[in-house]
């Protein structure tokens, strides 16, 4: 019997999160079924995604038991039970034993994210902002993403996605962190996931050009200013030379 490739990807996963692989700072259980439905979790209430070709309609908070619209007016067009989440969690498990007992399937191969933090708009020193840390090629989509500011973590103004999954069944997650710009202070986006052998830190501090000097400030004004003399002398004579030459013209008359 050919098993179903999104199933045996499921199992994969499964195994993946049960195995012992290093980071035990983050603690998971994770179960998909991967096509329409996506679930996962993390810590202790969790998450239930609903997705429709690759985009999130719903989740629901499993600690809550609350489903939360990914654009709240779809819940005036539709309605989901978080309790179908359960239902369907418990289902999706039962068949992923079955797969288990029937496969001989091997762990899958935790992936390495992919970051980059970069400021949502134009720097500009004393004007709030939003940095943006992306993470990308997630694999098994666990993963905790913190801020740091000058070395020292940040709970305030945060704020991140749900994960997105992606064509080819890896995941992606975004951490937002609002932010007024300054000199005097640096950013770090850290990562921690089974596919990293230590945390990443992806680091971004505001580039501000460097002031000029007295001393050049002075050389640059002297610069302008001779070259705009030249500029005035060299005109007076190019307008001079044409005043004689209209005049010595009319002197001599036609021949």
């Amino acid at each position: 019997m050919t098993l179903n490739r999104a199933l045996i990807l499921g199992v994969l996963t499964l195994i993946t999160v049960t195995t012992p692989c290093g980071g035990e700072d983050i603690e998971a259980d994770h179960v998909a079924s991967y096509g329409v439905n996506v679930y996962q979790s993390h810590g202790p209430s969790g998450q239930y995604t609903h997705e429709f070709d690759g985009d999130e309609e719903f989740y629901v908070d499993l600690e809550k038991k609350e489903t939360v619209w990914h654009l709240p007016e779809f819940s005036k067009f539709s309605s989901f039970d978080p309790q179908g989440a359960l239902r369907n969690i418990a289902v999706t498990k039962y068949n992923l034993d079955i797969m288990i007992k029937r496969s001989n399937s091997t762990a899958a191969t935790n992936k390495v994210p992919e970051v980059t933090v970069f400021p949502k708009s134009p720097v500009m020193l004393g004007q709030p902002n939003t940095l943006i840390c992306l993470v990308d090629n997630i694999f098994p989509p666990v993963v905790n993403i913190t801020w740091l500011k000058n070395r020292h973590s940040v709970t305030e103004g945060v704020s991140e996605t749900s994960f997105l999954s992606k064509n080819d069944h890896s995941f992606l997650k975004i951490g937002y962190l609002t932010f007024l710009p300054s000199v005097d202070d640096i950013y770090d986006c850290k990562v921690e996931h089974w596919g990293l052998d230590e945390p990443l830190l992806k680091h971004w501090e505001p580039e501000i050009p460097a002031p000029l000097s007295e001393l050049t400030e002075t050389v640059v004004c002297a610069l302008g200013l001779a070259v705009g003399l030249v500029g005035i002398v060299v005109g007076t004579v190019f307008i001079i030379q044409g005043l004689r030459s209209g005049g010595a013209s009319r002197h001599q008359g036609p021949l």
